[in-house]
């Protein structure tokens, strides 16, 4: 059979022979033994409503054997046999031009080149899944194949509930994962609830299909990095053989050496998987791999002294790391860390003093002991960093729970108050007053041709349209502008791209519109292919996340998710190809919700008109929402929208004077 003859025909009806699980794989972590008898019968027979009837009795006991082998069942025996990965969208058979787009996307995201666990459809974060199980995958290429620009398809948490009749102007695809209840979204509640294949976690761009590998957060880590040592640094110093010292390597935290280098620093980056850790030295985002620690502070030195811009990722812990530093008195301009604690206890976080095998063994065996094993490690890691914060490193939270969980351990990361952090996060410092509060965040787009020449000629347009917008924006906003004018002039040559010839890069409402309305031009005239269109839920409007996203919002409404939900309502009506809306990602089940969307563009007058739109719409919703919580950024910026937008009238807060309100209680 053909790819698109297989992609036709969803489930075989034919039972397809028992899989082996392949070697050398990044395989998923064992989840949690959390399933009673009972509902252990259940996730069996909720996994076996895929499929004919005669074939239950073969299929019960091996996906019984995968429950008690992996915590989940994968129904591994169904993934298809082509090669996964983003063709060209020529190659989907399908009705609708959007739903090749969005198959398109689906295959980058379980690229195995781009996809962290590919055989358990984990993109990135250890947990960050596209689907369920193979069983979902398939039904929902089936149904994208046969869907007509006049259906939409809906997805809950994996399972496409099926096709409904709607209209044009509707998004082809929605997507909810993980939307519990509120008093069900507990860290043991998603083990629970995924394990019986009800939900899952979709992460940000992993379970809406917007991927498109460790360059999606290259360039906000790269303004991160370079405003951090701007922070530090007296003026005209740079950061030239400059230590940046942090930890992760696996999904998007693999994004951090590449952007050390190119904001110009020494960038020293441990992780305890040493497959992570090699594929991203095989694939050009880290210079020099290291798994010995006197060797590494023999390079580390060595770096300094020729002042070196350099990546270094370490196989071991970080923890180990900053101990050894302090002892060694190498000092460390810029710390942070991007392990994944939003799951600490099912392979997020790996406790110093423990190898990565007998870790990955307390996981499956003896959970309880370690989660001990990580707390301890926590007290550890922040004991070390307070050491060196003290000498004068400057540390901030990557927004990934450290500080979070690292306090629910009484590690010493609370300020004097009691109530708030020591250590700040990079939204509160960096992103948040800099870029979000401006309307500045991670637009990023696809060609969908899969031609490199079409990427080259977008990243053309982007610059020649942000040059021209730099030349009548004001000074509040020109910093942002000339940092995203440089980042694209290199984008090619820092060989970002993984998976899909995809490109991201920081731009307010009007930079995306004017950015979008050249590219539709360019395939009306047919100089590229179609263009699909997205952004990072980690943006100013997708994301309601109190200890990162919203960290900057003072007013006490950043426990609140309204902004998150209106943006995707706001986005669906405005023109969306599809909308998502997620439970956790980035900092965790529970702790965020944040949406996103995708958006075609075909060179038509519609596309035009849909991505005036829902760009306007999909940023300003959330400059009126910090406007609202007196970030005098986001005031600045509103009131200046609001003299260009005459239809548009947002609510302006008056400001208080706080000696008024100093005696009254």
């Amino acid at each position: 059979m053909t790819f698109q003859d297989q992609i036709l025909q969803g489930i075989s009806n034919k039972l397809p022979g028992k899989r082996v699980y392949p070697s050398g794989v990044n395989k998923a972590p064992k989840r949690k033994d959390i399933l009673s008898i009972e509902e252990k019968r259940l996730a069996v027979r909720n996994a076996l409503r895929y499929f004919p009837k005669d074939w239950h009795k073969e299929l019960a006991i091996e996906f019984a054997e995968e429950l008690k082998a992996y915590g989940r069942i994968y129904m591994y025996r169904f993934k298809p046999d082509y090669e996964i990965y983003a063709r060209s969208v020529s190659e989907y058979p399908a009705k609708s031009s959007q739903a090749a787009a969005i198959m398109l996307m689906i295959q980058n995201n379980l690229d195995p080149a781009v996809a962290q666990h590919p055989e358990e459809l984990i993109t990135y974060g250890g947990n960050g899944a596209v689907f369920q199980n193979w069983a979902q995958y398939l039904l929902v290429m089936q149904y994208l194949a046969i869907m007509t620009d006049e259906q939409t398809l809906h997805i809950y948490s994996g399972h496409p509930m099926g096709l409904f009749p709607s209209s044009k102007g509707a998004p082809r695809v929605i997507v909810t994962n993980g939307m519990m209840i509120p008093n069900y979204s507990q860290p043991d509640d998603w083990e629970k609830f995924n394990a019986l294949g009800v939900t899952q976690y979709g992460q940000m761009t992993a379970g809406s299909f917007m991927y498109i590998g460790p360059q999606g957060i290259v360039h906000g880590t790269t303004i991160t990095i370079m405003n951090a040592f701007r922070k530090i640094l007296p003026k005209g110093d740079g950061p030239k053989g400059k230590i940046f010292l942090t930890a992760g390597l696996g999904g998007m935290s693999g994004a951090q050496p590449k952007a050390g280098n190119i904001a110009g620093c020494i960038t020293i980056c441990a992780e305890v998987n040493p497959k992570a850790a090699i594929k991203r030295f095989e694939q050009g985002w880290v210079d020099v791999l290291i798994d010995d620690m006197d060797t590494l502070i023999i390079r580390v030195q060595q770096a300094q002294t020729n002042k070196e811009v350099v990546s270094i990722a370490f196989i071991g812990n970080v923890v180990d790391v900053w101990e050894r530093f302090d002892e060694d008195n190498i000092f460390v301009h810029v710390g942070s860390d991007q392990t994944s604690l939003h799951i600490p206890w099912t392979g997020g976080y790996y406790p110093a003093g423990m190898s990565y095998e007998e870790s990955n063994r307390l996981i499956r065996e003896a959970p309880e002991l370690f989660k001990e094993k990580v707390q301890a490690s926590l007290r550890r890691h922040v004991l070390a960093i307070n050491k060196h914060t003290n000498k004068g490193t400057y540390f901030f939270d990557y927004g990934n729970a450290f500080l979070l969980e690292a306090s629910r351990a009484s590690a010493d990361v609370m300020s004097e108050n009691g109530i708030d952090f020591k250590f700040p996060s990079y939204v509160q410092d960096i992103l948040g007053p800099m870029c979000f509060d401006y309307g500045f965040g991670p637009f990023r787009w696809v060609c969908t041709s899969g031609k490199s020449e079409d990427l080259d000629a977008t990243d053309t347009i982007a610059e020649t349209v942000l040059q021209d917008i730099k030349r009548s924006s004001p000074e509040e906003i020109q910093l942002q502008m000339q940092d995203n004018i440089t980042w694209i002039k290199n984008a090619r040559k820092n060989k970002m791209v993984v998976g899909s010839q995809a490109r991201i890069l920081y731009a307010d409402a009007e930079g995306r519109t004017k950015i979008a309305e050249a590219f539709n031009n360019a395939i009306a005239a047919g100089k590229i292919g179609p263009v699909v269109l997205g952004r990072d839920h980690h943006d100013v409007s997708g994301t309601d996340s109190p200890f990162r996203e919203t960290s900057n919002i003072y007013d006490g409404s950043k426990f609140t998710a309204d902004m998150a939900i209106h943006n995707v309502i706001g986005d669906s009506f405005r023109g969306a190809t599809w909308v998502s809306i997620h439970n956790g990602g980035g900092v965790g089940w529970g702790e965020v919700i944040n949406g996103g969307f995708g958006l075609l563009l075909d060179g038509s007058p519609e596309a035009e008109a849909r991505l005036k739109s829902m760009l306007f719409y999909d940023v300003n919703n959330g400059i009126a929402r910090r406007s609202w919580a007196r970030n005098s950024e986001a005031i600045f910026a509103m009131k200046r929208e609001m003299e260009r937008t005459p239809h548009l009238k947002v609510t302006i807060p008056n400001l208080v004077d706080d000696n008024l309100l100093n005696n009254i209680f």
